[in-house]
C-alpha cells in the first residue's frame, strides 16, 4: 500500500515489509517514510486545518457517520487485515472493527456538542455590566502516534476526535501495522474528509516521530505506547498539548468472599486476550494465603482450554506476539520468576511468536514479572494475609491505569474505589474491559490526559474567553 500526505497517495523506491507474525509471510509493503515526507505532510495540513476550522459540525459528524458507513461495509476486509498484521484471533478482529465504527459514531455525535459556557461576571469586583462566555476552537493539527496492538479502535480514538473538533489529522500508525491505519485514510477520503486534512505516513518511528514531535505547528499530539517512549515525546514536544497513554500491570483483587469460578473466568479473558499484548490486561493477581490454592483449581483448567495457533483458525483461542522478540522476553521473564522461587502452575513454553498462557504462582513483588510491565500471554499470582496488604500490593507499582476487585463485601469495594491509584478501577470484573465513549487514562506512570470521544476532543481543541464590556 502507498502512504498518504499533502492530498496524494505517495509511493517510494524504500519499503517497509509488513509480516504475518504467525508464520512470518509478507502480506504487503508500506514506503519508507522520511523527514522531508513529514515536512510536506503538515505544510498540507496546515492548509487543511483551516478547512476544518471553517467547516461546519454538521459535515463533520457527516463524514465520520459515513465513514462508519464505508468501515462496516468492508468489515470482513477490516478484520481479515488486523489478524493478518497484528496477530490476534478473527473473533477478536471482528469485535475491533464494531468498536473502530462505535467510536467514530460516538465522535459524530460529539461533534454537535462541543459548547462554552457563560459567566456570572457581574460577581466580581468591577464586573457588572459585563457578560462572559467561552469558546472552543480546535488546536490546529493533531498528530495521531498508535501502536501496534488494536490497529484500528487506538486509531479511531485519536482521529475520530480531532475530526469532530475541526482539526486536521497526522496518523503515524505503528511499523508492524499500517495497513488498517492506510484503509481508514481510504474510508476518510470517500466519506468526503478534505484530503488536505488528512495524513498517514509509515516509516520508522524513531526518524518520524521526532520530525512530528519537534515541529511547531502540530499543536496537538496523542501518544499511546510505552513509558519510555512517552517520556521522549514529551521531551521533544515542547510547549504543545500532549496526552500520554503509556503502560501498566494492572492488579486484580481477589477477595476470601469472592465468587471464585467467576474471577477465575474473568482473569483467564482479562489476562490473555491478544496474548496479553493490552495496556489493561491482568496481570498482577492477588490472592488471599487461604484462597490461594482454590483459585489456582479455577484457574488452571481456563487458561489451558486457550489453544493456541493459526489466528485464522476460527477454532483458535489466542494469536501470536507481535515479534518473537516480544515472546523471547516473555520467556525470559517467566524463567527469572521461576528461579527466583516462583512456582510455574502451567504454559512457560514457546515456538517463534507462539508463547502459550502462563501462570506463575507463589511471585514476589519484587520480581520484574510483577513490578513491570509484561504486556505478554502470562498472570503473576501473589498472596496476600489482609485486605490492607492486598491494598498496598495493588498501589506498589509506578503504573495507575486499571486495577480490579471480587468482592462481595460493598464497604471493601468502596475503600478500593477511594484508594487503589487507577483511572479505571472495575468491582467484580477483570481489568479488561472498556466502554469507547467512557473517560480513559491513567495516573503515576500510565499517563496524563483523557481518552473516550467527549473527553478527547476536550484535549483537543482550545479555550478562549470572550468579555463584553
Amino acid at each position: 500500500m502507498r502512504m498518504f500526505f499533502a492530498a496524494e497517495w505517495h509511493d517510494r523506491a524504500e519499503h517497509i515489509n509488513v509480516t504475518n507474525p504467525f508464520n512470518g509471510e509478507v502480506i504487503d509493503t508500506v514506503p519508507r517514510g522520511t523527514v522531508a515526507d513529514v515536512d510536506a505532510a503538515i505544510a498540507t495540513l496546515v492548509e487543511g486545518a483551516k478547512l476544518m476550522r471553517n467547516m461546519p459540525s454538521a459535515d463533520r459528524c457527516r463524514i465520520l457517520r459515513k465513514t462508519v458507513e464505508l468501515i462496516q461495509k468492508r468489515a470482513e476486509e477490516f478484520a481479515q487485515t488486523i489478524t493478518l498484521e497484528e496477530g490476534k484471533i478473527l473473533a477478536e478482529s471482528r469485535l475491533e472493527v464494531s468498536r473502530g465504527c462505535e467510536t467514530l459514531e460516538v465522535s459524530a455525535e460529539e461533534a454537535k456538542r462541543i459548547t462554552g459556557e457563560v459567566l456570572p461576571l457581574d460577581a466580581a469586583p468591577g464586573g457588572a455590566g459585563k457578560f462572559g462566555f467561552t469558546l472552543r476552537v480546535p488546536c490546529g493539527i493533531v498528530a495521531a502516534i498508535t501502536p501496534f496492538n488494536f490497529p484500528l479502535n487506538l486509531v479511531t480514538h485519536k482521529v475520530g476526535p480531532a475530526i469532530a473538533a475541526g482539526n486536521a489529522v497526522l496518523i503515524k500508525p505503528a511499523g508492524d501495522t499500517p495497513l488498517t491505519a492506510l484503509k481508514l485514510v481510504e474510508c476518510l477520503l470517500e466519506a468526503g474528509l478534505p484530503p488536505q486534512a488528512i495524513a498517514c505516513l509509515t516509516g520508522p518511528g524513531s526518524e518520524l516521530g521526532a520530525a512530528i514531535c519537534t515541529d511547531r505547528r502540530v499543536r496537538k499530539i496523542s501518544f499511546t505506547g510505552s513509558y519510555d517512549v512517552g517520556t521522549a515525546i514529551c521531551r521533544m514536544a515542547g510547549v504543545k498539548r500532549v496526552t500520554m497513554e503509556l503502560g501498566s500491570n494492572s492488579p486484580v483483587i481477589v477477595m476470601d468472599d469472592a465468587d471464585l469460578d467467576r474471577a477465575a473466568q474473568l482473569v483467564a479473558m482479562s489476562g490473555f486476550a491478544n496474548a496479553g499484548q493490552v495496556c489493561i490486561s491482568a496481570q498482577r493477581i492477588l490472592t488471599p494465603r487461604t484462597r490461594t490454592a482454590d483459585f489456582l483449581d479455577a484457574l488452571k483448567p481456563r487458561v489451558e482450554a486457550l489453544t493456541i495457533g493459526n489466528p485464522l483458525d476460527e477454532t483458535t483461542k489466542m494469536g501470536p506476539m507481535i515479534r518473537e522478540s516480544d515472546a523471547v522476553r516473555v520467556e525470559n521473564w517467566i524463567h527469572e520468576a521461576t528461579s527466583a522461587g516462583a512456582t510455574l502452575v502451567t504454559g512457560g513454553t514457546r515456538c517463534g511468536t507462539l508463547h502459550a498462557p502462563t501462570i506463575l504462582a507463589n511471585v514476589s513483588p519484587s520480581q520484574r514479572i510483577s513490578c513491570d510491565e509484561l504486556f505478554g500471554p502470562a498472570v503473576a499470582v501473589t498472596p496476600f494475609t489482609d485486605f490492607d496488604e492486598a491494598l498496598a500490593l495493588a498501589n506498589g507499582t509506578n503504573y495507575g491505569l486499571s486495577a480490579s476487585i471480587f468482592t462481595r463485601d460493598l464497604d471493601r469495594a468502596l475503600r478500593f474505589a477511594r484508594e487503589v491509584d487507577a483511572g479505571n478501577l472495575h468491582i467484580n470484573w477483570g481489568t479488561q474491559w472498556r466502554a469507547d465513549f467512557m473517560p480513559y487514562g491513567g495516573l503515576k506512570d500510565s499517563g496524563t490526559g483523557k481518552e473516550g470521544p467527549r473527553y478527547a476532543i476536550r484535549e483537543m481543541t482550545e479555550e478562549k474567553m470572550v468579555v463584553i464590556h
